[in-house]
């Protein structure tokens, strides 16, 4: 199977907060269009430090993590960003791998965590993402 890639929005979720409280507008809010490589093997959104200096991500911790190639490192974890695909979106935190690695095309991995929070799966025939469910999106208000 070869790869597949996704162009996402990721928005700095701390801003849209801010938005809402009336501290910021809304065309300040920060973010990026980026080429996301699909990972199912990734747990969740993995970023460079490019995008997160771009998103004004604020650093929350660190944790130890298992890359691809077996090797462990400590990286950065981020205040939540919003992820949006098309017309889905979630948020979640984000690891941040130092820019001297590969990540993706170099900007973002598409982990686990926020492909089946937007429903999402991988056509590997295809080799494209699509909506679990096609296009139909559907919201639980509670």
């Amino acid at each position: 199977m070869g790869h597949v890639f996704a162009d996402i929005t990721l928005k700095n979720a701390g801003d849209k907060i801010r938005v809402e409280c009336g501290a910021i507008k809304a065309p300040e809010v920060r973010e990026t269009a980026v080429r996301a490589l699909v990972d199912t093997g990734a747990g969740t959104l993995v970023i460079n430090e490019w995008v997160q200096a771009k998103l004004g991500l604020t650093v929350k911790g660190l944790q130890r993590v298992s890359l691809g190639n077996n090797t462990k490192e400590i990286c950065k974890v981020t205040e939540p960003v919003e992820v949006h695909w098309k017309d889905r979106s979630m948020s979640c935190e984000a690891l941040v791998i130092a820019d001297q690695r590969s990540v993706g095309d170099g900007n973002v991995l598409l982990g686990v965590i926020p492909l089946e929070a937007m429903d999402l799966v991988v056509d590997p025939t295809k080799q494209e993402l699509l909506g679990a469910h096609g296009d139909e999106v559907i919201s639980l208000v509670m």
